[in-house]
């Protein structure tokens, strides 16, 4: 009997073995080309960017770069159009497929946009170029659709872990993202797998990532509770924040579909807004992805570590920048953005609040993340991965009282209800969030 069993669990042991080779095996292609893909992107980012450094004048090509992206996605990208809600709505309900042109369509939009001054960020652009990759090798090894499913979450790990630098929150943001509240543990090794590789490929291309630094909390200081509970009153303020981020950026779509009928039209009109607002505010601070700027008087994100590295209303007038460039139609990513919203917020509310700088910018930097994407768990571990494990507890706290606070909300509509952070019995989980939005605001449906 003893015997028996023995053969049994080794049985089951080689069978889980070649399950884990197999998946290796499948996840190598996807991962190495999802990492390539964000180096590549990475140096076209740097390099447009430093050209409308370079060239100011290119952003009176705005509107003319919307018409084009507008063009282009009208005649090519309808299928695509759903951006990271086709990917998640893919891995909950396989159905029609990422298609393959996605990640050039994204990548196109994306440099379009950042090289003639939209705000917009570039986790949307990895995130969408690994769920294309990923559909495009699932469909020619003709995987099942559970397979896929899993492939497709592996896209999306590979390219966020690889364009952020952040492989273990690429793998914990593709797993969380889905379903609020609950995690896809059934992809783990996989998504981790990919990750590690999107990462490891994209560094070995030679792509670098920006280097974030915290002071506070060097030399092993110890948890203040009096600071903690600084922490998660910024946290509470940082939650409503993405909230009002995940409202706004879906409002303004809706507005323009009302008031212009032609998609194309839609993105010369937002062109020509944000010119506006850069002569009306006089500084094009919250133009481009705003991590750095060769401009020392510029707002950024690390300009928002540094006392004083902040204007009151930086954070709001990003807010309204990205979701006028976003809203209208051009391509990107809102994380980017969001790092700039909080960590710009976090510095102005340390001042009120007796609290180090750089610590709050960066809870600030990853709290309202937290909060408009629904992903805690991946957000405090990306402040270890960005900023060291020195302040872990504040990390934590910020990141899961923002996640509270920004209520059954998200920049991702096709996220899944899995459990009502208001414990709302009206919501079966399972819900796609726009569902859940469209009852409990009476939002139109995007």
């Amino acid at each position: 009997m003893s015997s028996r069993r023995h053969s049994l669990l080794s049985g089951a042991r080689l069978a889980e073995g070649r399950q884990l080779l197999q998946w290796s095996l499948l996840i190598l292609a996807p991962a190495i080309l999802a990492g390539s893909a964000s180096a590549f992107f990475l140096w076209s980012l740097e390099w447009v960017t430093w050209f409308r450094w370079e060239h100011p004048a290119v952003l009176f090509g705005l509107p003319l770069a919307g018409l084009v992206v507008g063009l282009v996605y009208h005649w090519l990208g309808r299928p695509a159009e759903g951006g990271n809600n086709l990917i998640i709505d893919e891995i909950h309900t396989p159905g029609g497929g990422v298609p393959a042109r996605l990640a050039p369509l994204v990548l196109f939009g994306t440099l379009a946009t950042h090289l003639a001054g939209g705000s917009a960020g570039r986790e949307g652009t990895a995130v969408q170029m690994g769920g294309a990759i990923a559909g495009w090798c699932g469909r020619r090894g003709k995987l099942s659709p559970q397979h896929l499913r899993i492939l497709l979450m592996a896209g999306v790990a590979a390219g966020f872990g690889s364009v952020f630098g952040t492989p273990l929150t690429g793998a914990l943001f593709a797993m969380e993202v889905l379903t609020i509240g609950r995690m896809e543990y059934e992809a783990l090794i996989p998504v981790l797998l990919a990750s590690v590789v999107g990462d490891l490929t994209c560094t070995a291309w030679g792509a670098h990532h920006t280097a974030y630094h915290i002071d506070f909390g060097d030399g092993g200081r110890r948890v203040e509770l009096w600071l903690l509970l600084k922490v998660a009153g910024a946290g509470l303020i940082f939650g409503l924040v993405g909230l009002l981020f995940s409202e706004v950026v879906h409002l303004v779509p809706a507005w323009f579909k009302r008031a212009i009928p032609w998609a194309p039209a839609r993105p010369v009109v937002g062109g020509f807004l944000v010119i506006a607002g850069v002569y009306a505010l006089g500084t094009r601070d919250y133009l481009g992805i705003g991590v750095t700027n060769p401009d020392s008087g510029v707002v950024t994100i690390l300009s928002a570590f540094t006392p004083g590295g902040a204007h009151a209303f930086s954070w709001w007038w990003k807010l309204v920048f990205t979701c006028l460039t976003l809203g209208s139609g051009f391509k990107g990513g809102e994380v980017t953005p969001l790092f700039f919203i909080g960590a710009t917020l976090g510095n102005v509310l340390a001042g009120p609040a007796h609290a180090p700088v750089d610590l709050f910018a960066g809870v600030g930097f990853i709290a309202v993340f937290a909060a408009a994407t629904n992903t805690p768990l991946a957000c405090t571990v990306m402040g270890l991965e960005l900023f060291g494990a020195a302040n872990t507890v504040y990390f934590a706290t910020a990141c899961f009282v923002a996640y509270f606070a920004s209520g059954n909300s998200g920049i991702y509509l096709s996220q899944r209800l899995g459990v009502s952070k208001h414990f709302a019995p009206e919501h079966p989980p399972g819900l796609p969030l726009r569902e859940v939005r469209q009852r409990e605001r009476g939002s139109p449906k995007r």
